[in-house]
């Protein structure tokens, strides 16, 4: 049986990604393979609901590699829509938002609506009060928002709560989920 099937318990999934993690500032900078054992296939579908770009990836090999270029791609489909701006994705978000699709079933599209955000865009958000954090998550490419294409929203924050890792957002007027890296909390 293996760790999917098992289930991630919190306090395994933050333990594997203490250890594995290199960090600097708070970011990951260094993907490590400690942190990827056990993890399912890291391979994802995203479409960027901006710009309509669509990316099929394996963002990390069976051995636990993490893929640079590939990351790289990564950053540039999730890239600020307002500035253009690219910022590093942290791949504690990707490992929560594939947990989360692979406990779905997993072949599925992410739509994505707010990946990466420039720190320029955030501001403009909390101006315009559409209920951005000032210290947004998004700006550290900590945060994604996403949709699941026949999957009701509600499943898809359900799943994310049993998994009790970083943060889950559901914003049922929007219809989307907000997945993190940070700590487990939820709104």
């Amino acid at each position: 049986m293996d760790n999917l099937e098992r289930g991630w318990t919190r306090r395994g999934f933050l333990r594997t990604s203490l250890v594995g993690a290199v960090l600097l500032g708070g970011r990951l900078i260094c993907p490590s393979v400690t942190f990827a054992r056990g993890l399912p296939e890291g391979r994802l579908r995203f479409v960027n609901v901006w710009t309509d770009e669509q990316l099929d990836v394996i963002y990390r090999d069976e051995a636990g590699q993490y893929d640079l270029e590939a990351l790289d791609d990564v950053n540039h489909l999730l890239r600020c829509h307002y500035t253009g701006e690219v910022g590093a994705i942290d791949v504690r978000v990707l490992e929560h938002v594939n947990l989360v699709q692979k406990r779905l079933g997993g072949n599925r599209d992410i739509q994505v609506t707010s990946g990466f955000r420039s720190p320029e865009y955030n501001a403009l958000l909390v101006r315009s009060g559409r209920g951005a954090a000032r210290n947004s998550l998004h700006v550290q490419g900590q945060a994604m928002d996403i949709r699941i294409p026949g999957i009701h929203p509600k499943t898809v924050r359900k799943v994310a709560l049993e998994l009790g890792y970083g943060g889950v957002g559901y914003y049922p007027r929007s219809k989307f989920v907000h997945l993190d890296s940070g700590p487990f909390r939820h709104w």
